[in-house]
């Protein structure tokens, strides 16, 4: 075939092929934009369901996080739910100095929930906590404070009490650094993993290590609490389980 009707060929295939849309060049990519699309895309507004709206009025059952969500995670024992309502302690005794919420923040009525692996887990009278820690998988208490800003104060006190923790003499267990996890507007979570002796060399959680349980200071409208998982999960799972507590919070 002559080089004069081979460009001929050529020129009708690639017109053809414009008609039908078989040859289309990807427009140019502007300098500078990522290759792929970011996670948090997923759950931008309009994308999917919308977002939760900040909580509001007094504290029940329904608004703290179940054993269902650590079955997502991959814990496969059954999971006891015991449920109680008063004062007590509510977060790690070191940090806090076994002071009761009510001696913090005046409240004497918050929601107490103990996740156990135990039927018949308890001790000193609150069926919340486990005798024994390896019976323990988390504990969360609750409460509303009556208005965003006064839940936001509580919050922010609460998660001051944990701080010192993350720094600790080496081989003391040590909480790592805060994380943040915002779901909506008034709806904020803030935890901490914790890494057991062995992995503090330094004074500080050692890097690159993945925590062992922790725990979480929940924000959602004017509700608050903490919550303090015992049982052995990673960062994601930790993300989740957070993120679970403080959305139905």
């Amino acid at each position: 075939m002559r080089p004069r009707t081979i460009v001929l060929v050529l020129a009708v295939a690639v017109g053809l092929g414009l008609l039908t849309g078989r040859f289309v060049l990807p427009a140019p990519s502007a300098a500078g934009t990522p290759r792929t699309t970011p996670s948090a895309a997923a759950s931008s507004p309009g994308s999917g369901s919308p977002a939760p709206r900040p909580a509001s009025g007094p504290i029940t059952n329904r608004h703290l996080l179940t054993a269902a969500e650590f079955r997502k995670v991959g814990l496969s024992k059954r999971i006891y739910v015991r449920d109680r309502v008063g004062d007590g302690n509510y977060a790690n005794a070191t940090c806090t100095g076994e002071k009761t919420l009510g001696e913090t923040l005046g409240a004497y009525g918050a929601h107490f929930r103990g996740l156990v692996t135990n039927e018949k887990a308890g001790t000193d009278g609150d069926p919340t906590q486990a005798g024994n820690i390896d019976d323990q998988v988390a504990r969360e208490v609750a409460d509303d404070a009556g208005s965003r800003a006064l839940a936001q104060n509580y919050a922010e006190r609460l998660l001051l009490e944990e701080v010192p923790c993350q720094s600790e003499p080496a081989t003391h267990w040590v909480y790592g650094p805060t994380h943040t996890i915002d779901v909506a507007a008034d709806i904020t979570a803030s935890w901490m993993g914790v890494y057991s002796g062995d992995l503090n060399t330094t004074g500080t959680a050692p890097r690159g290590k993945e925590p062992c349980g922790g725990i979480a200071v929940l924000r959602n409208g004017s509700h608050y609490g903490v919550l303090e998982v015992d049982a052995c999960l990673g960062s994601a799972a930790m993300t989740r389980i957070v993120r679970a507590a403080v959305t139905r919070l």
